[in-house]
């Protein structure tokens, strides 16, 4: 018959005893009630005598090193729950709302009902091979859902939960860069040709030969142009809000990093036009003008233009060119690969785009820089060349 009650204790060790249903209990002092000073008192089960006891030599070796963590009945589920509503504070509200969508549809689900503690790095991977094998999501999404579970585990590790992020060493899909489409050299005429006299001709304009994101464009204000100096001072983006009241909100550039460039001439003579054109435009409209923020792009109103409008006209113009599989995004590479092509140098070229760093802007556009250096050995092959003729001659 299982003994009852056969306590036995080791120099502070805790006691041992076999429970009514055969298994083995050790019970050990996690600390005390900081309310009462009272010792709280925790137990751990086996099947065997010697496995509760290695268990509680384990956790006393641990209490003695610093390392031990309390048992908790936390789970994954609700540790997002506590870190997007608690640690999320500096994140912007477009990247707050990604994170939720990829907790709600995705983390939740699969990972939800798993007790934090006892999350490990196999069960971690074979989330992220279903997401792949079974859903068919992208490499990116899955990188992108990644990076939100391990934040999520390294505070999780911070707050003194867990002792390592099982998401630490996760092997993830391939991300195969998409190619880079741009509008073509000879292309490009017959691009400014289709805008010119469109309403949305100058923000077309801008966006090709100055790679401003769409939204930088959108959101530009009168103030962020500099005439005198030539300048433009991209500060902020216009966005859509979150959820389902709509509208639109002002926020920093990507990176948060704001960025002085400075167009050629002829853009910013381009924005002298529209400087002329809204003027008409309020003179129009009358008490009905509203720009409040002073942006440069408005309707005849003053109000900000509507993203999606101004992308919808963009596609229609490039349908009929016969390019319909061209992005607004795309004006932004068409810029950098002209820039590159132009002899703009990396780093010159890094800054106009407010890329994060140079290394990434080769990387995204290395095609164009491999074929610069084609360019540039055939260039020297040629001096070689002259000065083989001048030495023989």
């Amino acid at each position: 018959m299982p003994r009852k009650n056969n306590a036995r204790s080791a120099q502070g060790a805790g006691s041992i005893r076999q429970r009514p249903d055969g298994r083995w209990e050790a019970r050990y002092t996690a600390g005390r009630d900081p309310g009462t000073g009272k010792q709280i008192q925790r137990s751990v089960y086996g099947a065997t005598q010697k496995e509760v006891l290695d268990k509680l030599k384990q956790i006393h070796a641990d209490q003695a090193q610093g390392a031990f963590l309390e048992p908790s009945r936390l789970t994954v589920g609700q540790w997002m729950k506590i870190w997007e509503a608690e640690y999320l504070g500096g994140v912007k509200a477009s990247t707050v709302y990604s994170y939720k969508g990829h907790i709600k549809n995705h983390i939740v689900p699969a990972l939800g009902a798993v007790k934090l503690q006892k999350l490990n790095p196999h069960t971690v991977q074979g989330f992220y091979n279903a997401l792949q094998r079974d859903k068919g999501l992208s490499a990116k999404t899955i990188k992108n859902l990644h990076g939100v579970l391990h934040s999520a585990l390294k505070q999780a590790m911070t707050v003194g939960y867990i002792r390592q992020n099982p998401a630490d060493n996760a092997t993830l899909p391939r991300c195969d860069r998409p190619e880079i489409q741009t509008l073509p050299e000879d292309v490009l005429p017959v691009f400014l040709e289709a805008i010119a006299g469109h309403e949305f001709e100058a923000v077309f304009f801008t966006s090709v030969f100055t790679g401003m994101r769409k939204g930088e464009v959108l959101g530009l204000s009168w103030d962020c142009v500099d005439f005198d100096r030539g300048t433009l001072f991209v500060k902020r983006q216009l966005q859509k809000k979150n959820g389902s009241n709509g509208g639109y909100v002002l926020i920093t550039p990507k990176n948060n990093k704001p960025r002085t460039i400075t167009p050629a001439p002829t853009v910013m003579r381009q924005l002298r036009a529209r400087s002329v054109q809204q003027k008409r435009d309020r003179l129009r409209a009358g008490p009905a003008w509203s720009n409040p923020d002073n942006m440069v792009f408005t309707d005849a109103l003053g109000k900000h233009l509507i993203p999606n409008t101004v992308y919808d006209h963009f596609k229609r113009i490039v349908a009929k060119i016969g390019y319909p599989e061209l992005r607004f995004h795309d004006l932004r590479h068409t810029y950098a690969v002209n820039a590159l092509r132009g002899g703009d140098d990396i780093k010159s070229v890094q800054d106009n785009l407010g890329h994060h760093t140079a290394a990434f802007t080769l990387d995204t556009y290395g095609h164009v820089t491999d074929q610069m250096k084609r360019d540039s050995a055939a260039r020297m092959e040629r001096i070689i060349e002259e000065a083989k003729k001048r030495r023989s001659g």
